[in-house]
Parts: C-alpha cells; sequence; structure tokens
C-alpha cells in the first residue's frame, strides 16, 4: 500500500459511496468499527482482506493501515473509538456478528456524531456491552507471504472458478501438492479448501452486491451447482444469498440522517 496517510482520529458518521468507490490506504490512533447498512464493504491490509454484507461488521484496531472498496452502492456507518476502549481485546481486524438490535445503536450512534450529551453517551454504552457480546466471524482471506503460495493464490483470484486440484496448480508453479498444502496451513493458518472456499465466498458478496443472479453467481465462483452454493452460504452466513439480496435492496438509500447522501463518483477516492 503506497501512500499511506495518517488520520489521527477515526471519524464517527456515515457516508454514501457508489459502486467501485474506495477510500485509500491510511490509518488511525484510534480504533474503528466499519458497517454496511446497504452493500458490501471490503476493506484490505496487509494481512489480507476482510469483506462484510448486512449482518456482519468490521472491528479495525488502532494503528491498521487499511483501504476500504465499495461493492454495490454502500451505505457505510463508521464508529470511533479511543484507543483504550478495545471491548473485546481484538489486536487484528475481525469481522463481528450484528445482529438487529446493534445494527440499530451503530446507526442511531452515527446518526448525529457531533452531539455532546448524557443520552448518547449511554447510546454508546450500551452499543459496547452488544460489541462485547458479537460472536467473530471466520471471513478473513489471508495473503500470502510465500512466492509458491502468492503465484498459485493469483491463478485462483483471477478466477475464482478455476476447480483444478491442488496437484494440478502446482505443476503450473513448479511445486508438489504436498509442498503447498504444508505452505498453506504454516503461512495461511488454514487448508488450500478452507482458503478457495472463503475466496469464492467473498467474491460471491462482491457479486451479489452488483446484482448478478444467485445461479450466475454460483457458475462464476466455481460451485458446481446454486443448491450447493446456497448451502455453503446459508452456512457461513445466516441466510440464503436470495435473501441477502432482498435485504440489500429493502434497505434504503439516503443516509440515516434522511439527509441527501455524502455521494462520490465511481473511482474516486474520498479522505476520511
Amino acid at each position: 500500500m503506497s501512500k499511506i496517510r495518517h488520520d489521527p482520529v477515526a471519524p464517527t458518521r456515515a457516508r454514501l459511496l457508489p459502486p467501485g468507490a474506495g477510500i485509500d490506504a491510511h490509518r488511525h490512533d484510534d480504533h474503528q468499527i466499519a458497517y454496511a447498512a446497504r452493500g458490501v464493504v471490503a476493506i484490505t491490509t496487509d494481512a489480507g482482506s476482510w469483506v462484510a454484507p448486512g449482518n456482519r461488521a468490521l472491528w479495525i484496531p488502532a494503528g491498521t493501515v487499511h483501504a476500504h472498496q465499495a461493492h454495490g452502492l454502500l451505505e457505510l456507518h463508521l464508529v470511533g473509538l479511543p484507543a483504550d476502549d478495545n471491548p473485546l481485546a481484538l489486536a487484528r481486524p475481525t469481522v463481528l456478528a450484528v445482529g438487529p438490535l446493534l445494527r440499530e445503536l451503530i446507526i442511531a450512534y452515527t446518526r448525529a456524531p457531533g452531539e455532546d450529551s448524557p443520552e448518547r453517551s449511554r447510546l454508546r454504552a450500551v452499543l459496547l456491552d452488544q460489541l462485547r457480546a458479537s460472536p467473530q466471524q471466520p471471513l478473513h482471506l489471508p495473503t500470502p507471504a510465500e512466492p509458491l503460495l502468492q503465484a498459485v493464490c493469483a491463478r485462483l483470484r483471477a478466477d475464482p472458478a478455476d476447480s483444478r486440484t491442488l496437484a494440478e496448480l502446482g505443476r503450473a508453479v513448479g511445486a508438489s501438492s504436498r509442498t503447498l498444502s504444508r505452505l498453506f496451513r504454516a503461512d495461511l493458518g488454514m487448508t488450500f479448501p478452507q482458503w478457495r472456499t472463503q475466496l469464492r465466498l467473498h467474491h460471491a458478496l462482491v457479486l451479489l452486491a452488483e446484482g448478478v443472479p444467485v445461479t450466475a453467481v454460483a457458475h462464476r465462483c466455481g460451485w458446481s451447482s446454486a443448491s450447493a452454493f446456497i448451502d455453503v452460504f446459508r452456512r457461513t452466513f445466516g441466510h440464503t444469498p436470495g435473501g441477502h439480496t432482498a435485504q440489500n435492496r429493502s434497505r434504503g438509500g439516503r443516509s440515516p440522517d434522511g439527509r441527501s447522501p455524502d455521494v462520490h463518483p465511481a473511482g474516486s477516492r474520498p479522505a476520511r
């Protein structure tokens, strides 16, 4: 990541970003929560990427260099917390489950971030309580450091539907399947099938946010059938891909305070 900005204070705010827009690499001295009330937000760091749909939020620890990317029309809610406010004691970016109550708390807290009142302090206290109770979700797609793994993972990122076995991919990069299998566990902390499934789920979320039909998403992400894709998606996210798309469409396109959205052209990199 080049041209890293240092924004000491992590803002608390809500904004809309159009599909394809993003926020370049930067870091804060504060922790931050990023929540997509509509669309899908992806966060990338040197350690990998995290993708969160509407029933997930991203915890970004203080000092983490990260960049945001909008998939679909993104209604992004950001909550900044001082570095000594870490209710989950998390030292790395993490995806958290967001239930109906936590969702409404995040939206309400970002509605009028400039307020300083006893009511807002109580709202913040409840929000932190809910965060403590939020289960962590294994939605991290780690970035490999090993050159052999980088070559394999680059091929799969370019085409998540690539169905080649690890042995076949190994022949393409000049390594045995045993060597690659060992490297996946040692470098990425997961098996090759686990990493490929995570990649496909990340890609599926992006395609769904862009309005691609479920059957086409299943095909483009490498599942043998739509039903196989739906089963994996439901077990991972708690709802079907169709339900995910319906939830996104039902959410409004205005900022939570009812004012005109803070929209930037696709491809722009607004500061934050």
